[in-house]
């Protein structure tokens, strides 16, 4: 009766979450975004033609989009600023590889998530147009955006980008 479904959740289930990790930086939220994305794609399941991940990952991008929407994200202040650490320090690899996903965090919904499907995913630009639900030019143009904005991030201008690729 699922035709499949169940066995594409059992293996895919962990990379979509971790995919979904990346947009929302939360487990927890990460994890419920899956399962609603999974549950609408049930509902779907029989319509759907092919390779079913283009599908499933743009439900993903937009229930996170929808929610995003709807959460209040205000600033909270720090007491201080985080000391530097030595860039030969093994420790500054993972603090270089935090504030890289820090700066992606404060990218837009579209923006982190077109950043996270062509880097992470590994996925073409048309094809994370197709996922997005927009056009090509219209991928280039979110991704020109945030890779300016992530240039600009005092944070990770001065980082390694030969450890943050390890």
């Amino acid at each position: 009766m699922d035709d499949g479904f169940a066995e594409y959740v059992a293996h895919r289930q962990l990379r979509l979450c971790r995919m979904a990790y990346l947009l929302t930086r939360d487990w927890g939220t990460a994890e419920d975004v899956v399962q609603t994305a999974l549950a609408k794609a049930w509902l779907a399941w029989r319509r759907i033609e092919g390779n079913p991940d283009p599908y499933v990952y743009r439900i993903i991008v937009n229930t996170h989009t929808s929610w995003w929407r709807r959460r209040w994200r205000g600033e909270v202040p720090a007491e201080s600023l985080p000391e530097t650490a030595d860039p030969r320090d093994a420790a500054a690899e993972v603090d270089d590889q935090a504030a890289l996903w820090s700066a992606i965090g404060t990218l837009s919904p579209r923006q982190r998530a077109v950043v996270v499907l062509h880097y992470y995913e590994g996925r073409t630009l048309t094809q994370v147009a197709g996922i997005v639900g927009c056009s090509l030019g219209a991928v280039k143009s979110q991704l020109s955006r945030a890779l300016a904005r992530l240039r600009v991030d005092p944070d990770i201008q001065t980082m390694s980008l030969e450890r943050v690729k390890r």
